[in-house]
């Protein structure tokens, strides 16, 4: 680290002596090249008088008019020179070097703000593997949820509502296996802001539900988890998050904090493409579109994407699906195939233009294999698993997508 500073300065103030060197030799060349001439031509007339009185050329009388004339000439001269070389070399060159100056320690404030002094250059991979490593040594729920404030009941609960929460929670305290009871308490935990109980009645929701659980409830649980750690995604909400997309793949809640999740481990890029993807696929109303918006530009930079907001809800209900092709059952072959190709090339020409979700991937390669065309179903399947291949419920549903085209086995 003192090592880098000193090279870095010593740098600096190699580039500095340069660039002021150089302005004080174009200031200097500057003056010699004005007034100064002037100067050396009013005293070679004053010699060549001189000379000509001792030739006899011209009368005294005459030679002291002319040299009071050139000498007063001379000294204007002499006057406009030193004026010239105060002008030409303070003012610009104090300039010159300020501005210098200025550069110099901008340049060193802007490093000391963006920068990372004695931090190394990481090349794409590394880069990949450093955040891999702070994703799987990122700190456990508890961890998060400990360093926080500890929960206290708003001032402004009504005496009445104060006294049934407690009597709530006292009631579930007691009937541990009552799962309407902390259904209940979860709803009310979570109103009050106390996101760490909420968890808590949640999970045991969860736990209680067993087989039974749906999707949306592993994803509220993971929710909770974020928020009862103050909207760090441990571990452990990971882990919730991933087994809700398992179930469903779509489910906008999961998808969202697991774009969080990779965001603040390092994985700027694979975020981006989750959030556009949610963006695209809408509702306008859905929670989790105002906090996308507001964040998926500094996203985008960071992922090297230059990016404009699409239209929310752009990607819904758009290309081929199964219904679409049942419907088109009382036409002829020939008018059949043409809807769904008329269809197919919409659908494809977005997903190459904007991107979309995986879903609308799986409906293009399920409706390339409806027309025939397998070769660029298989092709388009295998890029789609490429663009997917952090998301594991995005590859089930491609390849099932491809199992049902006829290109995978």
């Amino acid at each position: 680290m003192v090592s880098f500073w000193i090279v870095a300065g010593a740098i600096t103030l190699m580039v500095a002596g340069v660039l002021a060197a150089a302005v004080i030799r174009g200031a200097r060349r500057e003056v010699g090249s004005r007034a100064a001439s002037d100067v050396e031509v009013y005293r070679a007339q004053l010699a060549e008088v001189d000379r000509d009185v001792a030739r006899g050329v011209i009368g005294q009388s005459d030679a002291e008019r002319v040299h009071a004339e050139v000498a007063r000439r001379l000294i204007a001269a002499d006057k406009a020179q030193t004026d010239e070389r105060a002008s030409t070399t303070t003012a610009p060159v104090g300039l010159a070097l300020a501005l210098i100056g200025t550069g110099l320690i901008a340049s060193v404030a802007s490093y000391l703000w963006l920068g990372a002094p004695g931090y190394g250059d990481m090349g794409l991979q590394d880069r990949i593997a450093f955040a891999e490593e702070v994703r799987t040594s990122r700190p456990a729920q508890v961890v998060a949820e400990r360093s926080l404030p500890e929960f206290v009941d708003p001032v402004e609960m009504d005496e009445r509502y104060v006294t049934l929460m407690a009597q709530l929670r006292e009631t579930v305290a007691e009937r541990p296996d009552d799962l309407q009871g902390h259904t209940l308490l979860v709803q009310q935990e979570r109103r009050i802001g106390n996101f760490v109980a909420a968890k808590q009645a949640m999970s045991r929701v969860v736990a209680l539900k067993r087989d039974t659980v749906t999707a949306q409830e592993l994803a509220d649980l993971g929710e909770l988890q974020v928020l009862a750690a103050g909207g760090y995604v441990s571990p452990e909400a990971e882990m919730s998050l991933r087994a809700a997309l398992t179930q469903d793949a779509g489910n906008g809640t999961a998808r969202y904090y697991l774009g969080l999740m990779l965001a603040q481990t390092g994985r700027p890029d694979q975020a981006f493409r989750i959030w556009d993807g949610l963006l695209r696929a809408g509702p306008e109303e859905a929670p989790w579109i105002p906090p996308i918006v507001a964040q998926i530009e500094e996203l985008a930079q960071l992922a090297g994407v230059r990016y404009a907001l699409p239209e929310i809800g752009s990607s819904a209900a758009r290309g081929p699906s199964a219904e679409d092709i049942d419907n088109a059952s009382d036409m002829t072959p020939a008018e059949r195939m043409d809807m769904i190709g008329s269809m197919v090339s919409g659908l494809s020409q977005r997903l190459a233009t904007e991107g979309g979700p995986a879903r609308d991937w799986a409906r293009l390669i399920s409706s390339l294999g409806v027309l025939g065309k397998w070769e660029r179903a298989q092709a388009i399947h295998a890029n789609a698993i490429d663009v997917f291949s952090d998301d594991p419920a995005a590859i089930d549903l491609l390849n099932a997508a491809g199992q049902q085209a006829g290109v995978v086995d």
